[in-house]
């Protein structure tokens, strides 16, 4: 589990190609290592990767195809945020993150609004009911609140201080983004649900 709160901006620095998947070498940019094991989560623009070897000045996972496929960012070059694992200890500063993205959005529009930027991004339609007005949302590993909902789309209000300790500042109309919807949302609805499936 993770908290959507960034702990470092750190880079895909390399990527091997694998039989059914990619290596990646992460430059963790800063990030603490001293405390991360083989074996070990470390988020990755929300997505829970392995640890599998610690290198100088970072780390390696394994990617699977599968997760390629689902996710965005995770197979070219460039800057990534990232967080560890949560520990019970740990203060709940944003939201429980599962770190298992649920679809890609795209983000629609990005422009600042006074000292802030405004970031619109339309969400796969089969998300879009779990998106709700004030609403957590976890958009590349980042815990957020949603400002309003239309259909598909929502749009969030990003402070000064979001766009310095992430890797938001690379963001465009156009671009994929990775989400994660709220795990209370998916339990809400499948208990609201449950036994209508055979009915």
């Amino acid at each position: 589990m993770f908290t959507g709160i960034i702990q470092a901006v750190g880079k895909i620095a390399a990527i091997e190609p694998l039989q059914q998947g990619v290596r990646l070498s992460i430059d963790a940019g800063g990030l603490d290592m001293s405390d991360v094991a083989l074996g070990d989560s470390v988020a990755a623009n929300g997505v829970c990767l392995t640890v599998i070897e610690k290198i100088a000045g970072g780390y390696k996972v394994d990617v699977s195809r599968e997760t390629l496929n689902c996710t965005a960012g995770l197979g070219e070059t460039g800057e990534i945020n990232l967080e560890k694992a949560l520990r019970l200890s740990d203060r709940l500063g944003g939201h429980l993150v599962s770190g298992h993205v649920d679809g890609v959005g795209e983000v629609i529009r990005f422009e600042p609004v006074g000292e802030s930027h405004e970031l619109v991004i339309r969400a796969p339609r089969a998300l879009a009911r779990y998106i709700a007005h004030k609403g957590s949302i976890t958009v590349n590993g980042v815990s957020l609140t949603v400002n309003w909902v239309k259909d598909e789309d929502f749009s969030i209000n990003l402070i000064p201080h979001t766009l310095q300790a992430t890797n938001f500042k690379h963001l465009r109309a156009g671009k994929p983004v990775n989400l994660e919807v709220d795990l209370v949302a998916r339990y809400l609805e499948r208990m609201l649900n449950y036994g209508k499936e055979s009915s």
